[in-house]
């Protein structure tokens, strides 16, 4: 018997939307970790916890970015921990509460960061950013904050 792969038409409709956020979820991201890694040494987990830090003017307590990040605590003790090791992140202890750590990136974080988001950009660019229209990604980033608004329910 013949195997192949059911169409949209044989799908139910959330299904397929479904199956679709997967499918390029993941490989939007596998293409951008290969990119980061290949160029700069970056897995793409760290490369989402520099995101976080070099879109904050100050410090970033850890739990914000277990909070903010797909990654979970651990995974971003684990992150700055690399990211500190390679001297692309400081980690002070918090002013403001004393159990918790805040973390910032260096000036050589922040080059790298820079350096790496542009390869994002450019790897992302043929086979997302320049396929997509204003709507289309006006219509992502939508979808995307509503589930996001639900996460907690989740």
């Amino acid at each position: 018997m013949a195997k192949r792969k059911l169409t949209e038409a044989e799908m139910p409709a959330a299904d397929y939307a479904f199956y679709g956020l997967v499918w390029a979820g993941t490989v939007l991201t596998e293409r951008v970790d290969r990119a980061l890694t290949k160029a700069h040494d970056l897995p793409v987990s760290w490369f989402e916890v520099m995101l976080w830090l070099a879109s904050s003017p100050d410090p970033v307590p850890a739990s914000v970015l277990g909070n903010s990040t797909m990654l979970s605590r651990s995974q971003v003790s684990r992150v700055v921990d690399a990211l500190q090791n390679r001297g692309l992140v400081t980690r002070t202890p918090s002013a403001r509460d004393a159990r918790s750590v805040e973390a910032a990136l260096t000036p050589q974080g922040r080059r790298l960061f820079e350096e790496a988001d542009a390869t994002r950009r450019a790897c992302l660019a043929p086979v997302f950013t320049d396929l997509l229209d204003e709507a289309d990604l006006t219509a992502l980033s939508t979808v995307w904050q509503k589930l996001k608004a639900h996460k907690e329910a989740m």
